[in-house]
């Protein structure tokens, strides 16, 4: 049997009158890239919070490495998210503190080392980022594949299992985001990572994944190999990864 480290079973989510997730259910397997597709207000970041616990499902249950995160307390889903790094859509560092502050932050919030302990675990995240220069710089003064970098950093402080991005290649040119490509790739490589990438961008897609899971109206419709992706006959998938503005999608702006 596979080693799932995360599962979503038949997970419903509605904010007021407006139903996100109708029955999602996602399995990610130990040590492998996982990317999530699908358009704008589909259900993309919803999923990555209830990975994470931040949101509770309606119905359905969510899974860590075979643990429930849902519907349990608070302490327990303190424990699996200490398993967990997160890298967010803007990298999210806090402005008035320079990236090394930053990087070092989950280590201080939660107590899990000090003094030159503490500084030798953030100058290995630092160099491993290739942050050194700019270690002694504010989030406003460096470019924004830099502070992506600094948000990864920072998620890697406590050494965790999982790493899960929302949309880690958004605003950035060509090269940047395949710096960032690259990271995510030689992280599975080199650190055996579990990571859940959720992304519009197809390049970033085909480069990283493993597998693909396309979400449409709160749903996976289809998981499977870049190449199964690629290759499908479903005519919302090829709408999706083409770019056409006619076909069978509903197209929402909201997410």
């Amino acid at each position: 049997m596979e080693d799932i480290v995360i599962e979503l079973k038949n997970v419903h989510k509605a904010f007021g009158s407006r139903k996100i997730l109708k029955g999602m259910n996602l399995q990610v397997r130990r040590g492998e890239t996982m990317v999530i597709l699908g358009p704008s207000g589909t259900g993309k970041s919803v999923s990555l919070k209830h990975i994470t616990g931040l949101l509770e499902p309606d119905a359905g249950e969510c899974f860590i490495f075979g643990k429930k995160i849902s519907g349990v307390h608070e302490k327990d889903k303190s424990a699996l998210r200490a398993k967990m790094g997160v890298l967010f859509q803007s990298g999210a560092l806090i402005n008035w503190l320079s990236v090394y502050e930053n990087v070092a932050l989950p280590l201080r919030e939660h107590k899990l080392a000090y003094g030159a302990e503490l500084d030798k675990i953030v100058m290995q995240k630092l160099k491993w980022l290739d942050l050194i220069p700019a270690k002694d710089t504010l989030p406003s003064n460096i470019s924004g594949g830099m502070k992506k970098r600094a948000g990864l950093a920072r998620a890697l402080t406590t050494n965790p299992e999982i790493v899960l991005y929302d949309e880690p290649t958004s605003g950035l040119d060509p090269v940047m985001s395949n710096v960032i490509n690259e990271l995510v790739i030689r992280m599975k490589k080199e650190l055996g990572l579990t990571s859940v990438v959720v992304t519009h961008d197809m390049s970033s897609a085909y480069m990283i994944a493993d597998r693909i899971s396309f979400i449409y109206e709160g749903q996976v419709i289809l998981c499977g190999t870049v190449d199964e992706i690629r290759n499908s006959s479903n005519p919302l998938i090829q709408q999706f990864i083409h770019g056409r503005t006619t076909g069978p999608m509903i197209l929402d702006h909201s997410e």
